[in-house]
């Protein structure tokens, strides 16, 4: 050890203190594994729900990161900077818009998964009076709640309506300001209720739309998860689809990805709020996923979206305001 003479005093220099390269290890392992997973599209048991938190890894990355500078180990920095970085493109593209400007009519859509038939009637017509969506899709949708929605008064504001309600998590609905077509039902006979339908904007455009609900991936169920989303139909040319509702899904999931693919872009990543969270809402931590979209044919833009608590239920609803092609 050198020792410097400094104004006839000896001192010796401080060595700075490393951080134990294990320890910077320990957290940097699980960020890289978690990144090539995510990387890889792996949508299995117990992943497909674990993957929906890559963006708290992707923020965990950083400290990890700060952790393996501490340790000086060329290796672990070197890991650590490569997943850091993998992650942070995965995720940070949600919090910045970059969406083209379509010129065509503007389409309001507000959705929302009511619980078994709990959310709130009268929150909902709130909504829809101050919101002014052109369609309402609902899931979880019992008779009982088409009843208090029809006491509210939904039934005024949107006269027009596609219902397939039941006593159980699978009923669905759409309710309408304009007149519906109902298309031919695709959903798995296993699966919720997806109600399909046409309509026609007062300039004429016609639209497309699915009120989306699909199965919780858990357990023996992420198979009927999977075929739920391959079974949406892609955007083509000639027609505008929207594709709204509970995914019960991330854009963290490969099947979700696989959905985009298809040729629609996801309204909240196109506005820059695809970190906003939907579930589970209601409770006293707040919401910390997000698997309530609207998609639409990757044509068209996303003006804004918004999510709005609903008392009873443990989703938030999502409005979003598209323009269309």
């Amino acid at each position: 050890m050198t020792q410097v003479d400094v104004g006839g005093v000896i001192t010796t220099p401080r060595r700075r203190r490393r951080l134990p390269r294990p320890l910077a290890w320990i957290a940097v392992v699980p960020c890289a594994v978690w990144a090539l997973v995510r990387l890889a599209g792996v949508d299995g048991p117990v992943l497909t729900e674990l993957i929906t938190a890559t963006p708290y890894v992707a923020l965990f990355s950083l400290f990890a990161a700060l952790l393996a500078l501490g340790s000086r180990g060329r290796a672990v920095v070197a890991v650590a900077a490569a997943s850091s970085t993998l992650l942070a493109f995965m995720v940070l593209p949600r919090a910045f818009g970059d969406t083209p400007a379509a010129t065509g009519p503007s389409l309001r859509i507000l959705t929302i998964n009511l619980f078994f038939g709990r959310g709130d009637a009268r929150t909902v017509i709130d909504l829809v009076r101050r919101l002014r969506p052109d369609i309402l899709n609902t899931q979880e949708l019992d008779p009982r709640a088409v009843e208090a929605l029809d006491a509210a008064g939904l039934g005024t504001l949107m006269p027009y309506s596609h219902l397939q309600q039941e006593y159980s998590a699978s009923g669905s609905g759409i309710y309408s300001r304009y007149p519906l077509t109902k298309l031919p039902d695709f959903a798995p006979s296993d699966g919720h209720h997806m109600p399909y339908v046409r309509f026609s904007l007062p300039g004429g455009q016609t639209v497309e739309l699915v009120d989306v609900h699909t199965m919780a991936p858990l357990g023996p169920d992420v198979a009927t998860w999977k075929e739920a989303l391959r079974s949406l139909p892609p955007a083509v040319p000639g027609t505008v689809r929207v594709l709204a509702g509970d995914f019960n899904a991330s854009l963290d999931h490969a099947a979700l990805r696989e959905v985009l693919g298809r040729g629609y872009l996801d309204a909240a990543d196109a506005t820059g709020t695809g970190l906003r969270t939907t579930w589970p809402a209601n409770r006293r931590l707040p919401p910390l996923i997000t698997i309530d979209h609207v998609l639409v044919d990757e044509r068209a833009s996303a003006v804004g979206v918004s999510v709005h608590d609903v008392p009873g239920t443990d989703h938030r609803a999502l409005f979003a305001e598209l323009r269309l092609p």
